[in-house]
């Protein structure tokens, strides 16, 4: 089976977001989990090491138009939060992650994102009803919060999955 993605972000900007990204996503995630917040903290993080390394990645005509997607990202995200759609953490982190996605992989992107979000879901909530999750970390406000789903978990997932792919088959 041969798998091309032939994803547009290339594998050496991948290869140099990777890292710090990955740690982000990680406590992203993990704070998510446990506390059902995305601290303002790692959403400046990861808008901060694009904002510094992506002129060194990318021309700089490219880069200039990935931090308008950053702004026109926020804008749209804090109107859902708003109207109830979304958490303020989610909005902030959609919009610190949106730069880093080039925009031809936008769609396999979404498709990425509502598999991580299936995923996520079914793990979050069978580890609950299970009793698995509240025994191996208790305490979590995940576990309590029977209406609410922590969207930093499979938000996190998806940016670390795709910089994850781009080093395999990025341009």
């Amino acid at each position: 089976m041969d798998l091309n993605l032939d994803l547009a972000l290339s594998a050496t900007a991948a290869l140099v977001f990777a890292p710090f990204v990955w740690a982000i996503c990680l406590h992203v995630a993990w704070s998510d989990l446990s506390a059902m917040k995305i601290r303002n903290t790692m959403v400046l993080a990861l808008a901060g090491v694009f904002v510094l390394l992506g002129p060194v990645l990318m021309p700089l005509d490219t880069y200039g138009w990935r931090l308008v997607t950053m702004v026109a990202t926020l804008a749209v995200t804090f109107v859902l939060n708003a109207a109830g759609v979304m958490g303020a953490g989610d909005s902030k982190f959609i919009a610190a992650a949106a730069p880093y996605i080039a925009p031809p992989d936008v769609f396999f992107v979404m498709i990425l994102f509502a598999a991580c979000l299936l995923g996520a879901f079914v793990t979050h909530r069978a580890a609950r009803v299970t009793g698995i999750g509240p025994r191996l970390a208790p305490g979590w406000e995940s576990w309590t919060r029977k209406r609410d789903f922590p969207m930093g978990f499979p938000l996190g997932g998806t940016l670390a999955i795709y910089l994850c792919l781009a080093l395999f088959f990025g341009a």
